[in-house]
C-alpha cells in the first residue's frame, strides 16, 4: 500500500482511536437503543403525517405529491432536531474524557501525531451520528413514491444535518483539547447549542415581521436554512446584488460550518501537546499564568483570604458560596442578571413611549421570559445533579459523613443552598413579569394608546384586554421558585443513586424534561380548549403559565368565549397556586424518600469514582 494512502487511511477508517471508540461504542445497548428509538419516532411521524394529510376517500396524483412534501417537511425538521439533540449525546465523552488528564498523557506518549489525535476522537465519536443520519435514509427515499419531493431537496436536507453534526463534534473535542473544562461542562454544551438554536430562531422571527426573507441569520441555524429550503415562498431569495449567503442559504450554512470546524481542528491539533489553551495560559515560570505576572502576582494560592460567616447549616452556605469561587462563575451569574434585568426594562420602556407596539412587547416579552426561565431552569439540573456526586467523586462525601450533619441537614443544606443561589437569576424573569404586570395595573403610567388592546377570540368576536394580565406580578414568583426547586430536587435524587455525574446529569434532565413537557403540553392545550379547568390547568407550568400572562385571547380562548375574563383569570391564579403546592408536595416526598435511604445509597456507592 502507498504510504501517502496509508497515512491518509491512518486520519480517518484505520486509526486506532477511531476503531477503539466506534468497536467500544457498538457493544454498548444505549447507543443501540438510541439508534432504534431513533428510528421509529421517524417512522412513526411520517406515517403520522402521511395519514393526517390524506384522510379517507380517493386521493389524486396532485394530492399525494402535496401530503408527501408535507411529510417530508415534517421528518425533515424532527431529523435535524433530534440530530441536534444527539450530537451533544454522543459528543460528550470528549469533553468528559479530560476530567482524566492522565488519558490525555498516556496519548499523547504514542507516535500518533497531533492530527491523528484529534480526528481520531472526532471522527471516532461522530460516526454514531452519521450512522443515524444513513439509517433514516430510506425512509426519507420513501417520500419520493408519492410525489412532490425531489431528490435534491433530500440530499440537501441530509447536508444541512451532517454540517450541524459536524460542528457540534469538532466544538466538543475542541473543549476537550483545550483542558479548561471539566466533565461537568457537558451540560454547560448541550445549553449552549439549544440556546445558540433558540434566539437565532426568535431574532429570525423578529426580522421577518419588518420584512420577509432571508436574513443573515438564516444561514447560521440549520433550522432556519432548511426552512428557506423547503418553503421559498415564506423565504424569498435575495437579490442577485445580495451578499452570497442571502443569496444561497443553504451553500452557505454548510460552507460556514464545515469551515468553522476545520478552523477549531486545526486549532485543536496545533494546541493538543502542549496542553491546550490551558497549557499555554498556565505556561512561563513556575507556571504562574500570564495575566498573573503581568501585575506582578505569583502563583494561585498566595493571598490571604479573609474570613466568611457561615450560615446556620453549613452545607446550605457552602453550597450557595461554593458557586461563586471562580471569576468566570461571579462574572457569568451577574452578567446574566444585568443583562435580563436591563433588558427586561427597557421592553417597558420602550413599549411606554411606543418604539414598539402591543404585538411586538407581547411576542419579545414572551420569547425573553421563556429563554430566562428555561436557563435557570437547565443550571438548577445540572447543579443538583452534580452536588452529591462531585463530593462522591473528590472524597469530601467521605468526610461529611463522620460529622454529625445528618442526612435531612444535608439534602436540605443542599436544595436551600442552591435555590439561595439562583433566586437572584430567577429575580430576572419573574422580575420582567412582575414590572409588565405592574405596568398594566397602573394603566400604563399615561401611556397615549393605553394598555389595552383589541384581541381577537374567534372569527365572529374580539375582546378589549390587558397587553399583559396583572395577574402576573403574583403569579410568576408564585410558580417559577417551586418549579425550580422540584428540578433541583429530583437532580439532587438522581445525584444521590447514580454512579457518575453525566449519567446524574443526563437522567435528571429527562426525568424534568418528561414531567415539565407533560405538564406544559396539557396545559398549553387544555387551556385553549376546556372552559375554566383549562386554565387553572395551564397555570400549573411556567411555560404555559407566561403564555396565557402575555396572550390570553390564544391561550384562554373557549373561557373568553363567553365574554367576560374573569372567570379565566381566575383559574389561572387558582392554578398556580395548586402548581405550586404540587411542586412543594413534590419536593417533600422526594427529601423524605432520600433521607430514608440515604445511609443504604451511600455505602452501596461507596468508593464509587
Amino acid at each position: 500500500m502507498p504510504a501517502m494512502l496509508r497515512w491518509l487511511l491512518y486520519l480517518g477508517p484505520t486509526n486506532p482511536i477511531t476503531v477503539r471508540l466506534v468497536q467500544n461504542g457498538s457493544r454498548r445497548a444505549r447507543h443501540f437503543y438510541i439508534r432504534t428509538v431513533y428510528l421509529a419516532v421517524l417512522i412513526v411521524v411520517l406515517l403520522w403525517a402521511l395519514v393526517a394529510e390524506t384522510g379517507a376517500g380517493d386521493l389524486d396524483y396532485r394530492l399525494l405529491a402535496q401530503a408527501g412534501a408535507k411529510s417530508f417537511t415534517w421528518i425533515a425538521n424532527l431529523q435535524i432536531l433530534l440530530i441536534c439533540l444527539l450530537a451533544p449525546v454522543f459528543m460528550a465523552g470528549a469533553i468528559a474524557q479530560e476530567a482524566n488528564p492522565k488519558t490525555w498523557d498516556i496519548l499523547l506518549t504514542t507516535p500518533l501525531t497531533p492530527a491523528h489525535v484529534v480526528l481520531g476522537n472526532l471522527l471516532g465519536r461522530l460516526f454514531f451520528v452519521l450512522a443515524l443520519l444513513v439509517a433514516s435514509l430510506p425512509l426519507f427515499a420513501l417520500t419520493q413514491y408519492f410525489g412532490g419531493v425531489p431528490g435534491s431537496s433530500i440530499l440537501a436536507s441530509y447536508a444541512i444535518a451532517a454540517c450541524a453534526a459536524v460542528l457540534v463534534g469538532a466544538i466538543a473535542i475542541a473543549l476537550s483539547v483545550s483542558r479548561v473544562v471539566g466533565k461537568r461542562a457537558v451540560f454547560t454544551f448541550y445549553i449552549g447549542v439549544v440556546t445558540y438554536l433558540a434566539i437565532t430562531w426568535s431574532v429570525d422571527a423578529w426580522l421577518q415581521r419588518s420584512e420577509r426573507g432571508v436574513t443573515f441569520l438564516t444561514s447560521v441555524n440549520p433550522f432556519l436554512a432548511l426552512k428557506s429550503l423547503l418553503h421559498p415562498a415564506n423565504y424569498p431569495r435575495a437579490a442577485d446584488g445580495a451578499a452570497w449567503m442571502l443569496r444561497h442559504p443553504v451553500s452557505a450554512w454548510c460552507g460556514l460550518s464545515l469551515g468553522l470546524s476545520g478552523f477549531l481542528i486545526v486549532a485543536s491539533s496545533l494546541t493538543v501537546r502542549v496542553g491546550g489553551v490551558q497549557g499555554l495560559l498556565a505556561g512561563g515560570e513556575g507556571g504562574i499564568p500570564w495575566y498573573r505576572r503581568l501585575f506582578g502576582l505569583g502563583a494561585a494560592g498566595a493571598e490571604h483570604r479573609p474570613p466568611r460567616t457561615v450560615w446556620h447549616n453549613p452545607i446550605a452556605w457552602r453550597e450557595a458560596a461554593a458557586r461563586n469561587a471562580t471569576l468566570g462563575r461571579i462574572l457569568a451569574r451577574w452578567a446574566f442578571i444585568a443583562v435580563g434585568g436591563a433588558f427586561g426594562a427597557g421592553l417597558v420602556v420602550l413599549y411606554h413611549t411606543q418604539a414598539l407596539n402591543s404585538e411586538s412587547f407581547r411576542f419579545v416579552l414572551m420569547a425573553t421570559v421563556w429563554g430566562e426561565v428555561a436557563v435557570i431552569a437547565l443550571v438548577a439540573v445540572n447543579m443538583a445533579a452534580t452536588a452529591v456526586t462531585r463530593e462522591r467523586e473528590d472524597g469530601t462525601l467521605d468526610l461529611l459523613l463522620t460529622t454529625p450533619i445528618t442526612p435531612s441537614m444535608y439534602l436540605s443544606g443542599k436544595l436551600r443552598g442552591m435555590v439561595a443561589y439562583l433566586l437572584p437569576m430567577l429575580a430576572v424573569p419573574t422580575g420582567t413579569m412582575m414590572l409588565a404586570g405592574g405596568y398594566v395595573a397602573f394603566g400604563g403610567l399615561g401611556r397615549p394608546d393605553g394598555v389595552i388592546v383589541s384581541s381577537t377570540i374567534s372569527l365572529n368576536q374580539t375582546m378589549d384586554l390587558p397587553v399583559v394580565l396583572p395577574e402576573a406580578a403574583l403569579a410568576m414568583p408564585l410558580l417559577c421558585i417551586p418549579f425550580i426547586a422540584f428540578c433541583g430536587m429530583v437532580g439532587l435524587a438522581w445525584s444521590l443513586k447514580s454512579k457518575g455525574t453525566l449519567n446524574a446529569v443526563l437522567a435528571t434532565f429527562g426525568v424534568v424534561g418528561v414531567i415539565a413537557g407533560t405538564f406544559g403540553l396539557c396545559g398549553w392545550k387544555a387551556g385553549a380548549e376546556i372552559e375554566l379547568v383549562g386554565p387553572a390547568l395551564a397555570g400549573m407550568n411556567p411555560a404555559s403559565l407566561v403564555y396565557a400572562l402575555i396572550d390570553p385571547a390564544g391561550a384562554l380562548r373557549k373561557s373568553l368565549d363567553g365574554g367576560t375574563s374573569s372567570g379565566a383569570r381566575a383559574g389561572l391564579m387558582i392554578g398556580a397556586v395548586i402548581g405550586a403546592a404540587i411542586y412543594l408536595a413534590a419536593v417533600y416526598a422526594i427529601h423524605m424518600s432520600m433521607v430514608r435511604s440515604f445511609d443504604v445509597t451511600t455505602r452501596r456507592l461507596a468508593g464509587t469514582r
